[in-house]
């Protein structure tokens, strides 16, 4: 199966080009990724300045869990006052590049993960938050603990698309994320149940270090008191939850986690619509079989009509 890149690929590309000495030219480039979001490569007035916008839909939500601190820590001395229609900008001297290719790279490598650091913010404070907790708790015996221990921390929301969100709850000993997501189609719902189970089967039979993993149409209970939930209990809607145990949560692998769940969305569409596509082109292939053995069953010696001087018509085979 394929996995997703974290980077844009198309940012990293233009990028990469213009650091490795090639002489400056107007960029004016806009870039779409996954849910939505729009990026804008441009050399705004002076050719050696590259700016790189991003527009995203949710960060109005992403700034109440600390995107802004992020992205500062991220992209200090290279963060500019936002490009008009866009939501953060950069901008980068070519004229002031680092030396070294590496720092070079290193650079080109985390402007395409703009995004993915952008997202990771209410992820890195429920990491902190579940920190918090765990210490908290450990004071205490499981009976003692105040309820606000045992409940854990209050339900991040972000919506980054019109109709599906990202719920991220900390408790003391896990972090729970839920993703809420819209099936078009019957098939689409087969195919997201069969994929699930899979996640399931995996845990199950070689991988116990992986997150657990639960698919159901009506909101968890996790969710019970979150506004804007759609409680209809509908097949169109999905809830997948992913629950992070303790082992998942260390600071060495926060990084890769995080990027890792941000693209399950993107991966499990993708991964539908695969499916499906290729079901289509076994389909076609399967029925092209069937007209040929259907034209190599047809007779050599067929019977034709043919007429008389007075008109009258007889079949011979030929």
């Amino acid at each position: 199966m394929l996995l997703l890149d974290y980077q844009n690929v198309l940012i990293q590309s233009v990028l990469t080009e213009r650091f490795s000495g090639a002489p400056p030219v107007v960029v004016d480039q806009t870039v779409s990724d996954f849910d939505g979001v729009t990026f804008h490569i441009s050399t705004r007035d002076v050719k050696t300045k590259i700016m790189v916008s991003i527009q995203i839909r949710c960060f109005p939500d992403l700034v109440k869990y600390g995107a802004e601190e992020v992205l500062n820590r991220e992209y200090g001395p290279y963060v500019v006052a936002p490009e008009p229609g866009y939501d953060f900008s950069v901008e980068v001297d070519l004229e002031n590049l680092p030396a070294e290719k590496e720092a070079r790279d290193e650079l080109v490598n985390k402007i395409a993960l703009m995004k993915r650091n952008i997202m990771a913010a209410p992820f890195e404070q429920a990491y902190q938050e579940h920190y918090h907790l765990k210490q908290e708790a450990s004071k205490y015996t499981s009976e003692e603990a105040p309820q606000g221990v045992r409940e854990g921390g209050a339900v991040k929301a972000i919506q980054y698309r019109e109709e599906e969100a990202i719920y991220i709850k900390a408790s003391h000993d896990r972090v729970t994320v839920i993703f809420s997501t819209i099936f078009k189609e019957e098939t689409d719902r087969v195919f997201g149940k069969v994929f699930i189970q899979e996640f399931v089967d995996a845990r199950r039979r070689a991988i116990q270090n992986a997150p657990q993993v639960l698919f159901r149409n009506d909101p968890p209970l996790e969710l019970q008191d979150v506004p804007g939930v759609n409680n209809s209990g509908s097949g169109e809607i999905g809830y997948v939850t992913f629950v992070l145990f303790p082992r998942h949560l260390t600071p060495q692998r926060m990084p890769d986690v995080i990027s890792h769940i941000q693209t399950f969305r993107d991966y499990f569409h993708y991964h539908i619509k695969a499916s499906k596509a290729y079901i289509h082109s076994r389909m076609r292939r399967r029925t092209a079989d069937f007209l040929q053995v259907l034209r190599r069953a047809r007779p050599d010696n067929e019977e034709k009509e043919r007429k008389t001087a007075s008109g009258r018509t007889f079949k011979v085979g030929v």
